[in-house]
């Protein structure tokens, strides 16, 4: 990390006073990394700041396949538009243990002073509506165990978070049971990012600019415990274009009353969205991931490439299943 870096470079022995304060503000921030902040504030440090870049997995679904089939001749292009791009990781009930896979994960990402972008998605009821990415923790009590072993891990590791993509979306096919256990769910989620890991941006998942109203979403946000994170996240997954994403999420602050930040999905978004969300023909890449604009961030949440289930175009690939085809049209624009 830079401040390790920084440290280094302060040579040992007689120094004048300026280098020794220098000195011993860089080891107390080594000794305690976690920002002075008042209690119940949803500061955090700048995890930009704090790293070089985005981290690329080296073991993503594109990266893997290009690996495994060098001699295809979509191999190069994947590589170069897709594979080589800084990519969100998804974790849900992984099979090793939520714990250890989220801390390998920041770990390797923060060894080579890289910022990872990571989706916690393993809420009960997932994918409610759609229904093609269906699952999640078993119980509430289960889910409140994994999101607090995840923000654990996650620890002091610079990272960005997005929380449970759709979970605030997708109201409309639950039980008022079900929505106010979910809206419980999430506010312990935040909770559990602010106090576990102070040097993440975590943001809840609000949808994309054609599901829920502004005023509706900034009302579930605020009971979701928004405030005590970054902000919101939009478009996940899906093709609306980032100047109808600021619109909707400059509304949605609106309502809110504050300014939350936001990030912006763009993996898939080069040529917006044509109504349809799983698998449609004729959409394209978008800009690459990168620190700014009107939000905090542009990422690549959705891995380009993967399904969104066996729909569209790709009628046989299964949600979450990486497809060189579906690839290429992205890279195409078909």
């Amino acid at each position: 990390m830079r401040w390790k870096a920084l440290l280094k470079t302060i040579p040992p022995g007689t120094a004048s006073l300026k280098t020794v304060t220098l000195r011993t503000a860089l080891i107390c921030l080594l000794v305690a990394p976690v920002p002075l902040l008042a209690a119940g504030t949803a500061a955090a440090a700048d995890p930009v700041s704090l790293t070089s870049g985005f981290y690329s997995n080296p073991d993503s679904g594109p990266a893997v396949w290009v690996r495994t089939n060098p001699s295809d001749s979509r191999a190069a292009r994947i590589q170069s538009a897709i594979a080589s791009q800084p990519i969100a990781r998804w974790f849900a009930n992984e099979s090793a243990g939520i714990g250890p896979a989220v801390s390998s994960y920041v770990g390797a990402a923060d060894s080579h002073d890289k910022l990872p972008v990571l989706v916690a998605y393993d809420i009960p009821g997932r994918d409610a509506c759609g229904g093609e990415s269906s699952g999640g923790a078993g119980s509430v009590a289960a889910y409140r165990t994994w999101i607090s072993t995840f923000a654990a891990a996650v620890g002091t590791h610079p990272a960005v978070v997005v929380i449970e993509p759709d979970a605030l979306s997708d109201f409309s096919c639950l039980t008022s049971a079900q929505i106010s256990d979910r809206l419980a769910m999430l506010s312990y989620a935040t909770q559990m990012f602010q106090q576990k890991a102070p040097n993440t941006w975590a943001y809840l998942d609000a949808g994309h600019t054609n599901w829920v109203d502004p005023a509706t979403m900034a009302s579930r946000l605020r009971s979701a415990g928004v405030a005590n994170i970054r902000g919101f996240s939009l478009n996940v997954s899906n093709f609306y274009t980032t100047p109808s994403s600021e619109t909707y999420g400059n509304s949605i602050n609106s309502a809110l009353g504050n300014t939350s930040h936001f990030v912006v999905d763009t993996s898939r978004n080069g040529n917006g969205s044509n109504g349809e969300w799983c698998n449609p023909a004729g959409r394209k890449l978008g800009v690459t991931p990168r620190v700014g604009g009107a939000e905090d961030l542009l990422l690549w949440v959705k891995t380009p490439g993967n399904s969104d289930g066996q729909c569209g175009v790709a009628p046989t690939v299964p949600a979450g299943q990486f497809s060189p085809d579906l690839a290429v049209r992205l890279i195409d624009g078909t």
